[in-house]
């Protein structure tokens, strides 16, 4: 008998053409898990995942089974697995992206699967999910109207200098992910370029047992986590305070300056950086640094 009910609107529906399914995971509570995420693991043609070990202890968690391919994809591979899955779009699959916690893409393996499917005009959909990133925000107690997310600082002691130098004047909200073994690291740099009493907070282990949120000043928080901080970690930093241009003045501004050629930038992209720091235009930072020059060289 031929009726005109409709399958659940819940399941995905086969198609004729291939789509992307980026599918958002719990970051730590299981329990997060949206809905929609079972029902397109239980029907992927392939599933695409950061971690296969990951994987089979989310689907025992969710109490679910695949059925599609299982193939790895992670920062290793990336590269080389991209052209087999879009080949696999073209002809018709739904291939799941998964990554271990959160969104893909977002600090995780997925931007060059997305950017060549979109190349190919194959479709391209999502399972939204739980988000460190919006997470941490909404605990942190600072600002969220606004917001930067700056993902994971350089290693090197010299270049996360000068990531954090490159954003020192930002006014809103800074997100970043950072490891728990360079946790101390990444803060002390912090207050060194921000200032110690910048306001900040450190969300650890988001939705897990034993879930913290540490707020304080960035010198505070340097402190407490030089003594050793374990987990998943997000820090939150308040942004920079209004301020006038009338409050640099050109030594100020010749600090500056050569603070950034230091950290390994042309004087040309120095100036440009510290004028639009302090609101000024590049002119009158170039002046000063001419000046502070002449006047160097006329001391015996």
């Amino acid at each position: 008998m031929v009726t005109d009910q409709q399958p659940p609107a819940s399941r995905p529906q086969p198609s004729s053409a291939g789509v992307l399914v980026l599918a958002g995971t719990p970051i730590g509570d299981v329990a997060d898990a949206p809905p929609r995420l079972s029902a397109e693991l239980e029907t992927a043609d392939v599933i695409a995942a950061e971690d296969t070990r990951r994987l089979r202890g989310l689907t025992r968690a969710l109490g679910i089974h695949t059925t599609g391919r299982v193939v790895s994809y992670f920062e290793g591979n990336e590269s080389a697995r991209t052209p087999e899955l879009v080949e696999a779009l073209e002809g018709g699959a739904r291939v799941l992206l998964v990554t271990d916690a959160g969104m893909p893409s977002v600090s995780d393996p997925g931007y060059r699967l997305v950017a060549a499917a979109v190349e190919k005009d194959i479709k391209v959909t999502a399972v939204p999910g739980p988000s460190a990133v919006l997470t941490a925000l909404a605990l942190s107690g600072l600002p969220v109207d606004r917001f930067c997310f700056e993902g994971f600082l350089p290693r090197k002691a010299g270049e996360r200098l000068g990531r954090l130098r490159e954003v020192a004047g930002e006014r809103r909200t800074l997100v970043y992910f950072e490891a728990p073994h360079r946790l101390d690291d990444a803060l002390a740099a912090m207050a060194e370029v921000f200032g110690p009493d910048r306001r900040a907070a450190v969300c650890r282990e988001l939705t897990k047992t034993y879930e913290e949120v540490r707020r304080g000043g960035l010198g505070e928080l340097a402190a407490w986590a030089a003594e050793g901080v374990r987990g998943e970690i997000t820090v939150v930093v308040e942004g920079a305070p209004e301020t006038g241009p009338e409050e640099l003045d050109a030594e100020e501004l010749v600090r500056r300056v050569q603070v950034r050629e230091e950290a390994g930038e042309r004087r040309k992209e120095a100036i440009a950086a510290v004028a639009a720091e302090a609101g000024l235009p590049k002119r009158e930072v170039f002046d000063a640094v001419v000046a502070a020059k002449n006047a160097a060289q006329k001391v015996p």
